[in-house]
């Protein structure tokens, strides 16, 4: 007779500070992604062969999910994860490095997207990404300081895929 037995989830591996951020962002990419495309968790979900709330915490950035579960929600979205050499590729490019926050005081454009964050003085880059994108149609480009101009495009660059989603 087999025996169900009950056991925990698995720990959260321990993962560094970058790589937890590079989760967090690669999570809010996907989040961002299907609501983009006003595809429901449920739908998005079951798409890529997996429960609401495993999709939930992968769009939260959790280490303990497994890489094929975040392979299936990026695929299930639409979406594709380039792997390389972080360092050569953007030193190449001449692509700036993105920093962890961002004051919005620094950039104009931004801060006039963000008037609806109260108290929110930074944000970190998948944030700033996410509010570029819902909001483009608000960014005056033409007025956009050459600063936030060479952020906007390492913000494509390095968690955008290449592509502003507006």
């Amino acid at each position: 007779m087999y025996r169900m037995s009950i056991t925990m989830p698995a720990k959260a591996p321990s993962v560094s500070d970058l790589l937890a951020s590079r989760l967090k962002a690669l999570g809010e990419r996907i989040r961002t992604h299907r609501k983009h495309q006003k595809v429901s968790a449920t739908v998005a979900a079951e798409a890529a062969g997996m429960s609401r709330v495993t999709l939930h915490r992968i769009e939260r950035g959790e280490p303990s999910v497994t890489m094929g579960a975040y392979l299936s929600a990026l695929d299930a979205v639409g979406l594709q994860l380039e792997l390389g050499d972080s360092q050569s590729r953007y030193a190449q490019v001449g692509v700036a490095s993105l920093p962890e926050r961002m004051r919005l005081a620094d950039y104009p454009q931004l801060k006039r997207l963000a008037w609806q964050l109260h108290d929110a003085d930074e944000l970190i880059p998948a944030e700033a990404l996410n509010l570029y994108e819902r909001n483009w149609r608000h960014v005056d480009q033409a007025s956009m300081e050459p600063a936030e101009r060479k952020l906007l495009q390492a913000l494509v660059d390095q968690l955008g895929g290449g592509r502003l989603l507006v």
